[in-house]
């Protein structure tokens, strides 16, 4: 066990020394200008160095101090006693000022560093060896180094935090307090875990790891938020520096700030919208409580939003709006006519901004694009005492997939529809039920104990929304049946046929798979099995 050095930390700490090394050269020059003119002497590397000489600023070289030119391509320049002594020394201990004194260690009081930019290169596609080439260790080394001794060191990793650091140094006289060196520090730790996190998990997939021995995710904050998913949990958003579209990478034009809740339930529905090929029509899904309670494809946006808002409008009140394509005036002043939360697309015209722009609580995001729904990926949840980890559900069903297991196959409408139901279904809390006509959902049961109780409940939602609208006939009748996982009996199929149903599409698999499939044949209606199933817990 190594015990504590006897000499306190000091509340004041001078800043007389910098070590600035960075690869986003991002407002370095400005930086270490303002460090100069308070007397800040300034130590760089390579690049950096290079840029701040240009700028006719004083820089010694990293390369002087510790008597070894950089090497290897860059990897070896700052692993090195004459830096980490620098940066790990005790000020206040005198063996360990006698040691830096003996070896003519000079004291570094500020460290500037950011890191290769690992996530960027893989997510651009990089091969295996570029990849590797792009972890950074002599970054995290340093920072783990002067965030060990934030006693005395000051440690920044982003540009964000230069004017921080810079206000601190004018209203401390040059100096920096203890606490303000603490929260630094934890912020450099953070950092380099999740660094780390991304380069383990990227380094598991790309040797076929599926389940490594250990597993790390991290994250960098972007916005406290008010609370959780109640007023009395406290939250806040982390963004794991993935490229994937959606809430985290959308551009907020108007609105309140996003709630927990906002985020939770407009990820459900773009990550739904996106299931819709923009090319193959455009699509509306809206959201409440992560549970979509309308979903349709249309000629066009107004028409896709129309006809999902027809499947359950007492739902859609205060829900969340997903859009597979740009978003338009003519759709955006009818999404106006009731109260929505948050509107998502990829993006939005001139006039649609200009219809939203007099809903102050209505948020529109942008996100550039679609998310790929076959895109790889992890998702994980906490239990007590840990966590599990799996693929993201990207399964997708090609109509051939399909297995018709009753006398009747489906005809060409009955098929769309069914393929139609299966996306919604996938993204449906389990059980999940959803009824689809012509391109359209109906009726959605979702996240019941039993399958038979979300089979009634979507065909009572179809019967309420048949008497609010005015027609003769319930929107089931006709209509095409999705169910994310095998029905046991046969009496959820048999309440979805009572319903009008003509079709129904299910993964199969169950020990009255026979007993299933015969009361189909018994009622004629049309099934295929599809072999693979999507819960949603």
């Amino acid at each position: 066990m190594i015990t504590a050095p006897a000499s306190a930390a000091p509340d004041l700490a001078p800043l007389k020394r910098a070590l600035l090394s960075v690869y986003d050269k991002a407002g370095l020059v400005d930086l270490a200008r303002a460090l100069d003119a308070r007397g800040v002497e300034l130590l760089s590397t390579g690049g950096s160095a290079h840029l701040l000489r240009q700028a006719g600023l004083p820089v010694r070289d990293v390369a002087e101090i510790t008597g070894f030119p950089e090497m290897m391509d860059g990897r070896v320049k700052t692993l090195h006693p004459m830096v980490h002594g620098g940066l790990l020394g005790l000020r206040d201990n005198p063996d360990h000022a006698a040691a830096m004194a003996a070896h003519g260690i000079l004291p570094i009081d500020l460290l500037v560093v950011n890191l290769y930019p690992f996530q960027e290169t893989v997510a651009g596609g990089a091969d295996f060896a570029t990849c590797v080439e792009n972890i950074d260790i002599g970054g995290p080394a340093m920072i783990r180094a002067a965030a060990k001794n934030h006693a005395y060191v000051s440690v920044v990793t982003g540009p964000g935090d230069y004017a921080l650091l810079l206000a601190e140094l004018d209203g401390q006289g040059g100096r920096t307090r203890l606490d303000f060196r603490k929260g630094l520090a934890q912020a450099a730790f953070a950092r380099t875990a999740a660094y780390d996190a991304a380069v383990s998990t990227w380094m598991a997939g790309a040797i076929g790891q599926d389940t490594p021995p250990a597993r790390a995710f991290g994250g960098h904050l972007s916005q406290p938020l008010r609370y959780g998913e109640n007023p009395h949990q406290r939250a806040a958003f982390y963004l794991d520096g993935s490229s994937r579209p959606g809430v985290a990478s959308a551009r907020q034009w108007q609105g309140k700030e996003l709630s927990y809740n906002n985020i939770n339930d407009t990820d459900a529905a773009f990550e739904l919208a996106s299931e819709f090929d923009p090319a193959q029509g455009a699509a509306c899904a809206i959201i409440k409580h992560a549970n979509p309670c309308g979903v349709a494809q249309g000629a066009t946006l107004i028409e896709a939003y129309r006809r999902a808002y027809d499947c359950d409008r007492t739902s859609a009140f205060g829900g969340i709006v997903a859009l597979n394509r740009p978003l338009d005036a003519a759709t955006a002043e009818e999404i106006t006519r009731i109260f929505t939360e948050v509107v998502i697309a990829p993006e939005a015209d001139d006039g649609a901004r200009a219809a939203f722009a007099g809903k102050k609580n209505l948020r529109l995001l942008t996100t550039g694009g679609m998310a790929d729904p076959a895109q790889p990926g992890l998702a994980f949840r906490q239990v007590a005492g840990g966590f599990l980890v799996q693929d993201r559900d990207n399964g997708r069903l090609a109509p051939g997939a399909l297995t018709v297991v009753t006398k009747r196959a489906p005809d060409v409408r009955e098929m769309a529809d069914l393929m139609f139901a299966w996306k919604v279904a996938k993204h449906v809390k389990s059980n999940a039920i959803v009824y689809v006509k012509d391109g359209a959902t109906v009726g959605i049961g979702a996240g019941q104990m039993s399958r038979i109780d979300s089979t009634r409940i979507a065909a009572r939602k179809a019967l309420d929304m048949a008497e609010a609208l005015g027609l003769s006939d319930p929107p089931t009748r006709g209509a095409a049946v999705a169910s994310d996982a095998f029905f046991p009996f046969a009496d959820g199929l048999i309440a979805a046929a009572e319903a009008g149903a003509t079709a129904i599409i299910q993964p199969g698999g169950s020990m009255r798979d026979a007993e299933v499939i015969a009361a189909a044949d018994a009622r004629g209606l049309a099934m295929v099995f599809t072999g693979i199933r999507h819960f949603r817990h």
